[in-house]
């Protein structure tokens, strides 16, 4: 009988080992050691951030809901946040890793990220979001992809390469922010770069006859790229994190902080080719190439490297409109993309946001609705989270541009959890703008030039356009979005041009329910850092 209980126990222990370990989602732990050293992207040396040696960062490789346990240890002699610019952090706004969400991690500490992909696939990457800290390094890329159960509208590509380009400046970080303290715009960028490098100091080797994904990420300060690869073209499947519809292209525009995936067929003769980024819509064109090497190549590049657009908007803009989800493709989940209807929603609330470039006290800063946000001496999670007055007020900024002054403010609006708004960003100025809402993705239904009217609606897409996290606007030119405020957080709306992000073009969004509830927001964690009028109190118990 002593016998028989023992082995009930041993296969109850059994059950219960495989319920549980099926019934959680999988966990995949990261250790980065965050250093400054020596780089040479530009062929002249500069100090670095490098994260585990590396420049740029080490790849996080991941699957639809895993777990992702990332331990940041800062060996720098200065404060460091990281963020993931368009993982989702779903009711975890205390993973954003930005300075309204987070506490920075002190010189010679430790912060463990605890975030879960949950419910996305795509492409993404990881950034350094305090002051010009991105100027510096820091920047890796994030896949995720999707559960083997799930279809994916494409057969499996032959190889995965992730591309992170931009441009890339040869001053120090701390010279680039000092510019900017100075009220000062930075200048030109020196060149751009493909995964860190230069021109041809990157290679990407092919099999002939063979089809490979490129997941490709603008990871610049400043510039607008076109990326396009000799002799080839590209069929666009994915955009940060939705299945496309499976256009082709010769070249692609990627505006500050996009990712876009591609299909390229290697069906050329077998030689190398010249992959190009160069910048758009600037007085001085910069470029930068990488080559795309057969395995079985006759003959190293040859011919000019293909030329692109430069300051075309027209051309620019008709692109941005022929992007299109697969309606039919399943997205993270199994349902197709179709399923959501997005365009039947009644929206809850427009709110229409302006930039600006004043002059403030003698110095150059940047607004939305005439605030430039200034970071406050706590973060703003924290200081919600625990009450503390004075830190922010909702309401300081306005849901309309007033036509007023510019005034400086630590600005925060708020929103209603399960709201449906409709966001319209009008650019009165002459250069292109990129802007980034954090914790959610969102539908662009339109965009066009001149002034935005509630009769610029009749002509919103509301059946098959594209959704993500990142959206232009070009100059004298608007971009409507509708956004489903299913995301409760503290949440960082922000322009990608990390210069004007920097000197105020931002804000946050508090996306509020009433029924504090981890049905709808995780609790403080329990490893959270403290700081500014936040230190001394307590998060939970250990």
């Amino acid at each position: 009988m002593g016998v028989y209980k023992s082995a009930c126990c041993v296969i109850l222990v059994a059950l219960l080992t495989v319920i549980c370990t099926s019934g959680e989602d999988p966990y995949r732990f990261y250790n980065w050691n965050v250093t400054y050293g020596d780089i040479y992207p530009l062929g002249v040396k500069q100090q670095g951030i490098l994260i585990n040696g590396q420049f740029p960062g080490p790849q996080i490789e991941s699957v639809t809901n895993d777990n992702l346990i990332i331990s940041v240890f800062n060996s720098l002699d200065e404060p460091f946040l990281i963020s993931w610019n368009g993982v989702q952090q779903r009711r975890n706004s205390w993973q954003d890793g930005v300075f309204g969400t987070n506490c920075p991690i002190p010189p010679g500490h430790n912060f463990t990220y605890v975030l879960q992909v949950k419910d996305q696939i795509g492409s993404y990457f990881y950034f350094p979001s305090l002051g010009l800290h991105k100027a510096a390094g820091g920047f890796g890329g994030i896949k995720i992809d999707s559960r083997p159960r799930i279809p994916v509208p494409f057969p499996p590509p032959a190889g995965d390469f992730t591309i992170l380009a931009g441009d890339w400046f040869s001053k120090n970080h701390t010279d680039l922010k000092a510019i900017l303290d100075g009220g000062n715009n930075l200048p030109i960028p020196d060149g751009l770069l493909i995964n860190g490098h230069g021109s041809n100091g990157f290679t990407f080797t092919v099999d002939q006859g063979k089809t490979y994904r490129l997941r490709i990420s603008n990871v610049g300060l400043t510039t607008s790229i076109n990326f396009r690869i000799q002799g080839h073209k590209m069929l666009l499947v994915e955009v940060e994190g939705t299945h496309s519809l499976q256009n082709t292209y010769s070249s692609l525009d990627i505006h500050l902080g996009q990712s876009y995936s591609v299909l390229v067929t290697a069906d050329q003769p077998p030689q190398d080719y010249y992959i190009v980024v160069s910048s758009r819509f600037t007085s001085q064109v910069l470029s930068a190439t990488s080559i795309l090497h057969y395995s079985n190549s006759a003959g190293s590049v040859s011919g000019p490297p293909p030329g692109g657009p430069t300051t075309q908007i027209d051309w620019s803009l008709e692109q941005a409109r022929s992007l299109r989800r697969n309606l039919t493709a399943s997205g993270p989940r199994p349902n197709p993309q179709g399923s959501y209807h997005y365009g039947l929603i009644n929206t809850t609330r427009t709110i229409r946001l302006t930039n600006s470039a004043p002059i403030i006290n003698g110095k150059q800063r940047y607004a939305v609705n005439s605030v430039s946000f200034i970071q406050p001496d706590t973060p703003l999670k924290l200081a919600d989270y625990f009450k503390i007055s004075g830190v922010f007020s909702l309401g300081s900024i306005q849901d309309n541009p007033t036509g007023g002054g510019a005034y400086l403010q630590t600005s925060v609006m708020n929103a209603d959890f399960r709201g449906f708004a409709e966001l319209v960003f009008e650019n009165p100025e002459d250069t292109v703008q990129s802007w980034h809402i954090d914790g959610h993705n969102f539908f662009v239904v339109g965009m066009d030039g001149g002034q935005w009217t509630p009769a610029s609606r009749l002509r919103y897409n509301l059946r098959d356009t594209i959704s993500r996290s990142t959206v232009q606007v070009y100059p004298n030119s608007w971009t409507a979005i509708y956004m489903p405020l299913d995301n409760v957080g503290m949440w960082n709306i922000r322009s990608e041009n990390w210069a004007r992000q920097y000197l105020g073009q931002q804000f946050y969004f508090r996306v509020y329910s009433p029924a504090n509830s981890w049905r709808d927001e995780y609790p403080i964690p329990r490893n959270a850092l403290l700081c500014g009028r936040a230190l001394g109190r307590r998060t939970r118990p250990l």
